[in-house]
């Protein structure tokens, strides 16, 4: 039987399609002597009958999420730090191209995209909770405030710096329930003509892929063009623009104005027609998503009961937030895979939340090759296996489980 739950975007009822089981905190990595008890949730996804907005069905408190041992770095990728260069290139020569430009990202983490802002001598400001990453993000010269983005933040903002050209945010705003305050707090500091550009994960995309290690803690929203448009009506903003981006396995960006102050582009008209056609937010489709989530899942431990079965080595790639999605679903631990390799220095030697599988630094997954690595960092595959060739010149296979369980 179906669970409901109340919308945060409209008040609606939420009907819930999918259920990940019991979960970890995605970026709770462990000291390995550490007995406490762990913090968990149950990970259910809803789809609001009135706004058609999808979310999750249990909100995990923001300060267990975003905190000062926080240790997601947007850096951490080439791909990224050259997606974000660009767009704020791109901000430079169009929305801050006027006299005395300022713009404010939300959640800029280490300030990948401000450091390109900051270094044109623009007027900025970025709103990190997250301690150390913000840390970070002043070394390299980004003015930070350390605050969560709400409706108060924003209108201290205004009154220090003034109205804002650009108000942005990448793979944050997603992470906030409580989106009213955010919209209220972007009207409020935004110019007549200024805009809030958003991108994150693509509803369509995470369908259409079965990428369900998309859903976890942080990702309290899984977007589509058709609930944002909702949205932005319902907290005095119009959906003027958006861009399907390839990154991070499908992304959207958003961009959002006051009402009448923008045209609406025929991309929006698109992609708002194309999920129609597509039946996205139909509760046959969603409840199809469920069934091909289960199929994974149920294939992924017969293959690597298999190989285990074999005496094969296999390792993981990326102590994503992802992976413990995957490996708590799936009851994955260190007797299938041994240990996960990871770039990170704050999630080396420690262990991954709930399954306890052992991160190690990059150094160990070639002291030797395994036979298989479990590719839990897919969204940078084209990069990842680039770098890794030696590892297939070893024989060393890939296990890929988007959109399916394959090896390649």
């Amino acid at each position: 039987m179906s669970t409901q739950s109340t919308c945060r975007v409209c008040a609606g009822a939420v009907t819930e399609f999918v259920d990940l089981g019991t979960q970890p905190l995605s970026d709770a990595f462990r000291e390995p002597g550490d007995t406490s008890e762990e913090f968990t949730y149950r990970l259910a996804v809803g789809s609001c009958a009135d706004c058609a907005m999808v979310q999750l069905m249990e909100e995990v408190p923001r300060e267990r999420m975003f905190h000062q041992d926080y240790p997601y770095l947007s850096q951490g990728s080439a791909v990224m730090r050259e997606h974000f260069g660009a767009l704020a290139r791109r901000f430079l020569d169009t929305e801050l191209a006027g006299e005395d430009p300022f713009v404010v990202e939300l959640g800029c983490n280490d300030g990948t995209m401000l450091r390109t802002v900051a270094r044109a001598g623009v007027r900025h400001l970025g709103v990190e909770p997250s301690g150390a990453v913000a840390d970070l993000a002043a070394e390299a010269g980004v003015r930070v405030r350390k605050d969560f983005f709400e409706e108060p933040t924003a209108l201290s903002i205004r009154e220090q710096d003034g109205p804002a050209d650009v108000v942005y945010a990448a793979n944050t705003f997603c992470h906030i329930p409580y989106v009213g305050s955010i919209l209220r707090g972007v009207v409020a500091l935004l110019k007549p003509g200024g805009v809030f550009v958003f991108e994150d994960p693509y509803l369509g995309d995470i369908v259409a892929q079965t990428s369900f290690d998309q859903i976890y803690d942080e990702h309290f929203f899984l977007f589509s063009a058709t609930s944002v448009d909702v949205m932005a009506r319902r907290h005095g903003l119009e959906l003027v623009d958006v861009e399907r981006l390839p990154v991070h396995g499908g992304e959207v960006r958003y961009t959002l104005a006051l009402p009448g102050a923008r045209a609406r582009s025929e991309a929006v008209v698109a992609l708002l027609a194309e999920e129609e056609a597509r039946g996205l937010h139909d509760r046959a489709v969603l409840d199809g998503f469920g069934d091909r989530i289960r199929a994974i899942r149920d294939d992924l431990l017969d293959l690597l009961r298999r190989l285990r079965a074999e005496g094969k080595r296999v390792v993981g790639y990326g102590a994503t937030a992802k992976s413990a999605t995957v490996t708590n679903l799936c009851g994955i631990g260190p007797d299938l895979v041994e240990f996960i390799s990871d770039t990170t220095p704050a999630k080396q030697h420690r262990l991954a939340p709930g399954s306890r599988i052992p991160v190690l630094p990059p150094a160990a997954f070639a002291d030797p090759y395994p036979d298989y690595a479990l590719l839990f960092a897919w969204n940078h595959a084209e990069e990842i296996m680039a770098k890794e060739t030696a590892f297939r010149e070893a024989g060393g296979r890939w296990i890929r489980y988007v959109p399916d369980v394959h090896v390649v």
